[in-house]
């Protein structure tokens, strides 16, 4: 009996289940391998999917120009867009490198500008300005689709060739521009960024508050709280007479009566600026821009649509006011908006806050900005007829209740007595101008080209 228990196999039963468990143990841990790697495949590629989706949105989707609220899904599109790819509104050393370049200055006691709104078309005849004269020019721009954003790139490849550089980005974003005062210690602000046009702010006022009092706000916030503060040069605007009656338009002339939003987003502009002057020390001149006109210039305006309607063969619409009288502007030549710019930034007072305390009363202006001797509309159209060699199917209608004034007129003797500010240029001699850089830079091919232009101008001044 025990020799037959001593000659049996032993049992084998406890290591066949300590294989079988150890198995169990290596299938488990295989499959946890497996589904960790699976999960950072699968979230490499999920990324990489999403940052294809923004690029194709993004390049083949412009924004909705005439749907309300589209500038700022479009600017909100942007920042996602540029979070997603370098962090908040930055771009690494190389794009900081272009940031020095173009905002050091080539002269000596140059100024270093910080100018807003710069693929615009006062922002761009600015920055050449600037920069010809050896100042460093920095530029911002969001290139909304308030009209066609080619032209604004257009004026941005032309400033890049004289080395002024843009920064896309918008007002409102306040990362951006607090990176853009680390990198560069501006001495100056031109802020001509703005939401612009009377009758568009039936269809989109949420942009005017966004971009004229927000984005406004938030470029004050930031430049108040740097060391040193910069001193500020910004565009108001002759619509802030509103119903004023009382010609010509005087800086002493009240401006509580405003007729559009527009307008009243500028006035509200001049009221804050005076806001952080008081609190902050920020030196702040405003100017008010009298219809200016130009090469380059925008193509909602009246004489730059009636140059294409005419040239087209198409009906324009010409304005009377509710009593019949005709409408009048006080339209001023590109040039001579310039000159004023330059002519108040160089006198502008430094300002005397420091890490947002004021230590001082500030330097704060306004200005206007005209030509002194308004047009009836009838004229402009005249003009035109004959420099396009085109007779105009004009259509008069009575001026709609939609915030345009009927007559403009301004006094510029403030302007002339601080910075010597004296426009030259007449409304024949600024459309022939106009017209020749039009035919040049649309390529229109017809006797218009053979009496107005003669040579092609790319260069915003180069239009003599």
């Amino acid at each position: 009996m025990l020799s037959k228990m001593a000659s049996s196999p032993p049992d084998k039963s406890k290591t066949i289940k300590i294989e079988r468990y150890n198995s169990y143990l290596r299938r488990v841990n295989s499959t946890k391998l497996l589904i960790n790697a699976s999960s950072k495949v699968l979230f490499r590629a999920t990324l990489l999917i999403a940052l294809a989706l923004i690029f194709y949105f993004v390049l083949h989707y412009p924004p909705l120009s005439d749907a309300p609220g589209s500038h700022h899904l479009h600017a909100t599109r942007r920042s996602f867009l540029s979070s997603a790819l370098h962090g908040p509104g930055a771009g690494g050393p190389t794009w900081e490198k272009q940031v020095r370049h173009s905002s050091t200055p080539r002269r000596p006691n140059g100024m270093s500008v910080l100018v807003t709104g710069a693929a615009g078309f006062v922002g761009s005849h600015c920055s050449l300005a600037l920069k010809k004269r050896g100042d460093g020019v920095l530029g911002l721009d969001n290139f909304n689709g308030y009209y066609d954003p080619s032209l604004k790139r257009a004026r941005q490849a032309l400033l890049l060739k004289h080395q002024v550089f843009i920064v896309e980005g918008d007002l409102n974003d306040t990362p951006l521009l607090t990176k853009l005062f680390d990198v560069v210690p501006f001495t100056h602000i031109l802020h001509l960024a703005a939401q612009a046009g009377v009758r568009y702010a039936m269809q989109n006022p949420q942009s005017y508050v966004n971009s004229n009092i927000a984005g406004f706000v938030n470029l004050l916030e930031v430049a108040k709280a740097v060391n040193p503060q910069p001193a500020i040069v910004w565009a108001s605007s002759s619509s802030v007479y509103g119903l004023n009656t009382e010609n010509p338009f005087s800086e002493s002339h009240r401006t509580d009566q405003p007729a559009s939003l527009y307008a009243a987003t500028k006035k509200a502009g001049e009221e804050i600026a005076h806001t952080y002057n008081h609190i902050y020390g920020l030196s702040l001149t405003g100017l008010r821009f009298f219809t200016v006109y130009g090469p380059w210039g925008r193509p909602d305006m009246a004489y730059f649509f009636f140059t294409k309607d005419i040239l087209q063969g198409k009906a324009i619409d010409v304005y009377k006011t509710q009593d019949g009288k005709e409408v009048a502007r006080d339209f001023t030549y590109i040039d001579d908006v310039v000159k004023g710019c330059v002519g108040a930034l160089d006198t502008t007072e430094k300002s005397t806050g420091s890490g947002g305390k004021k230590r001082g009363p500030a330097q704060l202006r306004i200005y206007n900005l005209g030509n002194t001797s308004p047009v009836p509309v009838g004229k402009l159209v005249s003009i035109l007829e004959g420099l396009l060699n085109t007779k105009a199917k004009k259509h008069v209608i009575k001026m709609p209740r939609n915030g345009d004034v009927p007559y403009t007129h301004a006094n510029v003797s403030l302007a002339f007595k601080d910075f010597g500010y004296k426009p030259t240029t007449d409304l024949s001699t600024g459309l022939r101008k106009f017209v020749k850089w039009y035919v040049n830079y649309y390529g229109i091919q017809s006797k218009v080209r053979k009496e107005t232009s003669t040579g092609n101008s790319n260069h915003p001044e180069e239009s003599d």
